[in-house]
């Protein structure tokens, strides 16, 4: 796909969908990179085309469509609602199957396809929304500082795809949501929002996942937004809308204990 990735010369595009704000291009590679590798600077076009990565009903696609967030495309790994509420919503869709779900599964093979596929579509901005399926360093390769993810979990504490049942089993009194670049390894990269949850007297697993969805549905549409409004992946300073969390925000630079019950 063939786009004007140029803003006018000397001055800053602006997005009529988001009002997101580019920098004009300068010695930085006008994709990725500075002179001291990947920036997180999102690409100097006027309007930012971003991805969402799904494998179930698609709720956190919703938020996103509802939050006003200019989502460009929809992959899913397997047939699922998430598909037919982007087909619903308009927006471009495409499975990418996986072929098998055992021991015999080819990640890099899967993970080249997907490549292909954001690549052939132009994509700037990767938002993993419950995605089952995990990838290679191919993808990051591909996309490096873009691709961002989130877990219901203040990480680095319960890291997994166990982390509520995990966090009650530790007898947590806190735990919550967190957004961050998606590392190599899982449940790795930056992190760029949290955000707590407190554990209720006789939450199970189900209620207390639930309490956390409903701030994830939140979280991450605004921190998609935030990256968007200020044209950068990472926070520049302390008056960033994400660096500075919000109400009841788990401070990004701070390390997480977990809190536990007393016996």
């Amino acid at each position: 796909m063939n786009r004007d990735r140029v803003p006018p010369p000397g001055g800053r595009a602006s997005s009529p969908r988001t009002g997101a704000r580019f920098p004009p291009p300068g010695a930085e590679d006008a994709r990725h990179y500075g002179e001291e590798g990947p920036t997180g600077r999102l690409v100097p076009s006027a309007v930012v085309r971003v991805a969402v990565l799904v494998s179930g009903t698609g709720s956190i696609l919703e938020a996103f469509l509802q939050a006003g967030v200019p989502v460009a495309l929809v992959v899913a790994d397997r047939p699922c609602r998430a598909l037919a509420r982007a087909a619903e919503a308009g927006v471009p869709a495409e499975l990418v199957e996986r072929d098998r779900f055992d021991a015999a599964f080819d990640r890099d093979a899967y993970t080249r396809r997907l490549v292909d596929v954001l690549r052939r579509h132009d994509v700037d901005l990767i938002a993993m929304a419950g995605f089952g399926t995990i990838l290679t360093g191919a993808a990051q390769a591909a996309f490096p500082d873009r691709i961002l993810n989130t877990h219901p979990a203040l990480l680095p504490a319960f890291k997994g795809w166990h982390a509520v049942r995990d966090a009650l089993a530790a007898g947590a009194e806190v735990t919550g949501c967190t957004i961050h670049l998606a590392g190599v390894e899982v449940d790795t990269g930056e992190i760029l929002a949290q955000e707590e949850v407190p554990v209720l007297p006789g939450d199970d697993e189900a209620s207390l996942h639930e309490r956390i969805k409903a701030v994830e549905r939140r979280l991450y549409p605004a921190t998609v937004r935030a990256i968007l409004d200020r044209g950068h992946v990472f926070p520049v300073d302390s008056a960033d809308p994400v660096a500075s969390s919000p109400a009841g925000a788990v401070d990004r630079n701070r390390s997480t204990t977990v809190t536990t019950r007393e016996a």
